[in-house]
């Protein structure tokens, strides 16, 4: 299949799956015109790559799992190819997105307060201050 049928096979985007490619993460044969060709592998392969994306993974931590992307989506977490390192890096993922949740619950709770009191009308702080210990605080 050309990559426009697996872009609507999948629901990726043309420049997806070429991105997928350029990571190593997808094949294509190329065609005597010089088209991309894909097997049907490649529509597992792309949803899989689509799926861990959703779930925060980066393309570094998807190449760990490159050897499971060829199985159907519903079997794919049930691959067992380095399941310690897989879990690692799991584990890894999830504990940024736990930082990065609870940075974004202070930054929250600081606007939260802020306009509460901007609409009280008593501004019992500076807001610039405000905004440089968040910028602080996301540089950290």
């Amino acid at each position: 299949m050309q990559i426009g049928e697996l872009a609507q096979r999948t629901g990726a985007s043309r420049r997806s799956i070429r991105y997928y490619e350029q990571h190593g993460l997808l094949e294509a044969q190329r065609t005597g015109r010089g088209w991309r060709a894909y097997d049907e592998r490649a529509v597992h392969r792309v949803l899989n790559v689509r799926e861990l994306l959703k779930a925060g993974l980066r393309m570094d931590d998807i190449r760990q799992v490159a050897p499971c992307l060829d199985m159907k989506t519903a079997d794919f977490l049930a691959c067992q190819d380095s399941p310690a390192e897989v879990l690692a890096m799991y584990e890894q993922r999830l504990a940024a997105v736990e930082a990065k949740a609870a940075e974004l619950a202070r930054y929250r709770a600081e606007l939260v307060e802020r306009i509460a009191l901007l609409r009280a009308g008593r501004p019992d702080g500076d807001f610039g201050e405000l905004l440089r210990q968040a910028e602080a605080g996301s540089a950290a």
